[in-house]
């Protein structure tokens, strides 16, 4: 077993992802235009872009709202945005890496390093935390999609590599490549997936106590917040008592 993040749960029943909500919306209408400009605007024929709208129709992202996304890359009105990865350390040591798409660099790299002066870590060279994560796909699918033993089975059976279960849900992975292939072949024999992304996933994870929970949970909140950072990863867990305290 992988060890799905109890952080990630305990986020989301806080009703933190709501509270992004406007933000995600955003962010995920930059990928689409994205994806879609650099490959072929028919969802199904860009697999890139597949996930990008798999992910928004998962928050409830209007269909109006994706499809002005999609016209907008053909139109070739969208801005040029440079995808790019900084690494680094929060508190305690540890690993996060930050996901952004830009319009301009030198903006995105002074606020990502302030983030993380602010937040009591520091900015690293590329590739300085990412060699403790694994790239992966991974397809999430909530507790009522059947047992962990039935999950198992039919993510083995759909050529994935493991699965994560607790009560709060199923974390399916597999090879990146194989990504399209293993969501298509569970959407037949579990329904519809809650969302299909790449990740990356921690080789292990580090339990905090409450003094360094604080100071990632708000340098993590620093960094979501930024109009240019996609997605924030990182290999710490933070124990449910702890958390408790965090509100």
């Amino acid at each position: 077993m992988a060890g799905h993040s109890k952080w990630a749960n305990i986020q989301h029943r806080k009703g933190k992802q709501d509270k992004l909500r406007s933000k995600m919306f955003s962010k995920l209408a930059k990928e689409i235009t994205v994806a879609a400009k650099m490959g072929d605007p028919d969802p199904d024929k860009n697999p890139r872009l597949r996930l990008a709208v798999k992910a928004a129709k998962s928050v409830s992202m209007p269909k109006d709202v994706i499809d002005r996304a999609i016209k907008k890359s053909v139109a070739g009105d969208a801005a040029d945005y440079t995808e790019i990865r900084y690494e680094g350390y929060g508190a305690g040591g540890i690993a996060i890496i930050v996901e952004a798409m830009t319009d301009n660099l030198n903006r995105t790299a002074s606020n990502v390093r302030s983030y993380f002066s602010k937040g009591g870590g520091n900015m690293g060279q590329t590739g300085s935390v990412s060699h403790g994560f694994d790239r992966v796909g991974e397809i999430t699918y909530p507790a009522s999609a059947g047992s962990p033993d039935d999950v198992m089975m039919a993510a083995l059976d759909a050529g994935a590599d493991d699965v994560d279960s607790d009560e709060d849900g199923h974390w399916i992975y597999c090879a990146v490549e194989s990504l399209n292939a293993v969501s298509d072949a569970l959407e037949k024999s579990l329904g519809e997936s809650t969302e299909s992304k790449l990740i990356w996933k921690p080789q292990t994870r580090t339990e905090v106590d409450l003094d360094t929970a604080l100071k990632l949970v708000r340098l993590i909140d620093m960094l979501e917040e930024d109009d240019d950072v996609q997605d924030v990863t990182h290999n710490f867990d933070i124990p449910e008592d702890v958390a408790a305290q965090l509100e």
